[in-house]
């Protein structure tokens, strides 16, 4: 049974940084293509960034391009998102998502994706 969790969310005044985890257990990370997700109250999911293992090629939304980088540690079985000069409207929950078999091209599709974890929570603020 594959499994992701998300830590290390918190409150960070406006033009702070913040590195979210999300973690895979029971199975390879190198087999999967991984994303990054947030939502909002009230919004829709949205696509943040996301990251092809073996190739690294990596994919970010407009609203976080140059602010936000997506890596991975392969031997901890972790992916990161480091996340800086944040803003306001980064304040969401943020959600790691797996493909065990990436389809080109659906990056940006939540419903192409087939594991989800429960969430971390951002909140920028001063």
């Amino acid at each position: 049974q594959v499994s992701l969790a998300e830590s290390g969310g918190g409150l960070v005044p406006p033009g702070g940084s913040l590195r979210v985890s999300c973690s895979v257990s029971g199975h390879t990370l190198s087999d999967y293509f991984i994303g990054w997700w947030r939502q909002a109250p009230g919004k829709e999911r949205e696509f943040v960034a996301a990251i092809n293992i073996l190739g690294r090629t990596t994919y970010y939304a407009a609203s976080v391009k140059g602010r936000f980088t997506i890596s991975t540690d392969n031997a901890k079985n972790t992916v990161f998102l480091q996340m800086n000069n944040l803003k306001p409207e980064d304040t969401a929950g943020y959600y790691c998502a797996a493909q065990v078999s990436y389809r080109p091209g659906t990056y940006n599709m939540k419903d192409q994706y087939d594991y989800w974890g429960h969430g971390t929570q951002v909140s920028v603020s001063s």
